[in-house]
C-alpha cells in the first residue's frame, strides 16, 4: 500500500467489525464514526451517557442502525465495560472517547489483564509522506516514555504486526539514533545494536539495522553522500525511535510542518486500541479506525 486511503479501501472489503467506544459522547469521535460508517463495514457499541450520546447522534445526523448504546456515566467504568465487550468477543477494537488516556487505560487494564497478557502496549503510527512510494511506520510516539532494550524489542514486534497487516511482508527496519556508530555516551546506539542481535535470533530473515540517523534511514542521497553501507539505508519501512520525546517530536513535525497524513493505533493487547486526540483531523481519526480494522483482521488470521 502506498496511501492511507488504500487502507480505508482495504478495510471496506472486510467482514463487518465491531468497535467499542468508551465515553462516546465525544463529538469529534462521533464525527469520525459517521465518516467510518460511510466508508467501511463497521458497527459500534457506544458506552457513555445515553442522553448525551443520543443528542449528539441526532445533531450530527448519524444513522443508528449500526449503533448500540450502553449507559455509563463514570469514565473508568465505561472503559471497563468496553474492555469486557472485547473479552467476550463482542468487539474487535477499542476506541477512546471523552476521557483521559490514563483513565481509559486504567479502566481497560483493570477489567481484564488477559487482554494484555504480559505484553507491552505501544503506539504505532503510519504516515503517508509526499514523494515517498511507500507508507512509513513509526513507533513509539505516545505510550512508552523511556523504554529499555527489552521494551524496544516489544515495540519492534508490535510495529512488525502493523507493517505486515499493511501487506509489507518483508519490512525493512531502522533503529534510530543520532549517529551510526555505537557510542556508550549515547545509550540508544547501544540499545540499537543489542536489539539487532535479538531480532536476528527470532527473525533470521528480518532486514534490520541500527543505530541509524534519520537521514540514513530514509534518504538514498544521504546514504551515498556519507558512504554508509546498510541493508535498510534510504529504504526503511519501519522507524523505531529511541524514546517517546524523540518519537513525539518526529510525529508532530511530520504532521504540522510537512502536512503529512497520519494514522495510529495502540498494540500489545489482544485487539487494537485507537487513542484519538482532539487535535487530530477527522480524516486522521478515520484512517486510524481503518488501520485498527485491518490490524484486527490480520491478528485474527495470523
Amino acid at each position: 500500500m502506498k496511501s492511507l486511503d488504500e487502507i480505508v479501501d482495504r478495510a471496506s472489503t472486510l467482514n463487518i467489525r465491531i468497535m467499542a467506544v468508551a465515553k462516546a459522547e465525544d463529538e469529534a469521535v462521533l464525527k469520525a464514526l459517521k465518516l467510518s460508517q460511510e466508508r467501511m463495514p463497521v458497527k459500534s457499541i457506544l458506552v457513555g451517557s445515553k442522553n448525551k450520546i443520543e443528542a449528539k447522534l441526532k445533531q450530527l445526523c448519524i444513522e443508528t442502525n449500526r449503533i448500540e448504546i450502553i449507559h455509563e456515566d463514570d469514565p473508568r467504568s465505561a472503559a471497563k465495560i468496553a474492555a469486557s465487550l472485547a473479552k467476550q468477543g463482542k468487539a474487535q477494537m477499542l476506541v477512546k472517547g471523552l476521557l483521559t488516556t490514563k483513565d481509559f487505560l486504567i479502566g481497560v487494564l483493570s477489567e481484564d489483564k488477559t487482554l494484555v497478557d504480559g505484553n507491552l502496549l505501544s503506539h504505532v503510527a503510519v504516515f503517508e509522506v509526499p514523494g515517498f512510494k511507500r507508507l512509513l511506520v513509526l513507533s513509539d510516539a505516545a505510550v512508552n516514555i523511556n523504554p529499555d532494550a527489552n521494551q524496544k524489542y516489544s515495540i519492534l514486534n508490535n510495529s512488525l504486526i502493523v507493517a505486515k497487516s499493511l501487506g509489507i511482508h518483508s519490512p525493512r527496519v531502522a533503529l534510530l539514533s543520532a549517529v551510526e556508530d555505537i557510542n556508550i555516551s549515547i545509550p540508544s546506539t547501544v540499545d540499537a545494536a543489542l536489539i539487532c542481535k535479538m531480532a536476528h535470533r527470532k527473525w533470521p530473515d528480518l532486514v534490520i539495522d541500527g543505530p541509524l540517523a534519520l537521514d540514513i534511514a530514509v534518504s538514498k542521497e544521504a546514504v551515498n553522500h556519507k558512504n554508509i553501507v546498510s541493508p535498510v539505508g534510504g529504504i526503511a519501512d519501519v522507524l523505531i525511535t529511541p524514546d517517546l520525546v524523540s518519537g513525539n517530536i518526529l510525529y508532530k513535525s511530520l504532521v504540522y510542518f510537512a502536512g503529512v497524513k497520519a494514522a495510529g493505533i495502540v498494540l500489545g493487547a489482544k485487539i487494537p486500541i485507537v487513542l484519538t486526540s482532539r487535535a487530530d483531523k477527522d480524516e486522521s481519526k478515520v484512517y486510524s479506525i481503518a488501520l485498527g480494522l485491518l490490524t484486527a483482521d490480520y491478528l485474527k488470521l495470523s
